[in-house]
């Protein structure tokens, strides 16, 4: 560590989706614990800062806009140029990319930073190499959460708490309990929180099959089951599917819930059913019981992180 000096302030990248922000959490934490004087900004997409927002470990949150590379080239190149002007007025000392892809390099790189941490084995262009100070090689055959912290712990950044700190408002509470309510579900009542849908559609369930398991949560055992689905049309096409089937219909959300509002449900619920996807993520790190259907992707990579997690496995 005493290569590291003067760090005061350090750039956190992750551009990728919803979960994958979520999991880097403990690898923020071994930065902040092992630099407790520095700020931390996290640099995300648009549509995931909320899974940083409200955390202590995180001082400041850039976002980047993606709807922009739909636009002109003029619009484009403007908003580049906006934004790495953005990233140097950050005066950053360390840049650590947890990304890999190649914009995320350059961002490193052009901000400035003393020090540049990544990956030494997530290809890209030829001389991608020297946009970093530091590269390390991980172990793949683990747990996203723990192929993160690899990096930093290669880097000479550890911690003991591996646990995934979630931010849920007051207000969004508060929000559904009183809607909770009018829907009839009353406060200490048990209900089970299910998320049918994924952004991949082929990770999903069969429609016939979760509606089943819908109708069983509330005849059989007389649970009341909370229903939610992204706004995505394909996934709100297939939960109107899904609900469709059930002979009892479940409280539904779909397409009308931002992701706070969707942590408080799952927060509340007694346990979460779902399949791969970031929902399934977010009821572990609010300490809610998880049963999750894994299809193509891989429960050792992206399975729910146990908050209790110790370094002997992964979570799930």
């Amino acid at each position: 560590m005493t290569e590291f000096k003067n760090i005061k302030k350090i750039l956190i990248i992750k551009l990728r989706h919803i979960g994958d922000v979520l999991l880097t959490i403990p690898a923020i934490r071994a930065a902040k614990e092992t630099f407790p004087d520095a700020s931390i900004t996290a640099l995300v997409n648009s549509g995931t800062e909320d899974m940083l927002e409200g955390i202590s470990l995180v001082d400041e949150i850039f976002v980047l806009d993606r709807s922009m590379f739909r636009q002109s080239l003029l619009d484009r190149i403007k908003y580049e140029i906006y934004f790495v002007k953005k990233l140097r007025a950050g005066h950053f000392d360390m840049a650590i990319d947890f990304t890999g892809g190649d914009r995320p390099a350059f961002y490193s790189f052009l901000s400035g930073a003393r020090y540049r941490i990544g990956y030494a084995d997530c290809g890209g262009f030829a001389g991608k190499r020297f946009l970093y100070t530091h590269r390390f090689k991980i172990d793949r055959n683990r747990h996203t959460v723990l192929q993160n912290l690899e990096l930093l712990n290669k880097a000479g950044m550890r911690t003991n708490n591996l646990s995934i700190e979630f931010y849920t408002r007051k207000e969004d509470e508060e929000w559904l309990n009183n809607t909770l309510c009018e829907k009839g579900i009353k406060h200490g009542d048990m209900f089970v929180h299910i998320h049918p849908t994924s952004k991949w559609l082929f990770k999903c369930w069969q429609d016939e099959a979760m509606a089943s398991l819908i109708d069983r949560i509330q005849e059989q055992y007389r649970v009341k089951v909370v229903m939610t689905c992204s706004p995505d049309k394909r996934e709100m096409d297939k939960a109107s599917r899904i609900i469709a089937l059930t002979r009892k219909e479940p409280v539904a959300f779909i397409g009308d819930i931002s992701l706070k509002k969707l942590a408080a449900i799952s927060k509340r619920a007694k346990l979460f059913f779902g399949v791969d996807s970031a929902p399934m993520h977010i009821a572990a790190a609010v300490n809610t019981p998880v049963v999750a259907l894994f299809g193509p992707s891989g429960a050792f990579h992206w399975g729910p992180w146990e908050n209790d997690h110790r370094e002997q496995g992964a979570g799930g």
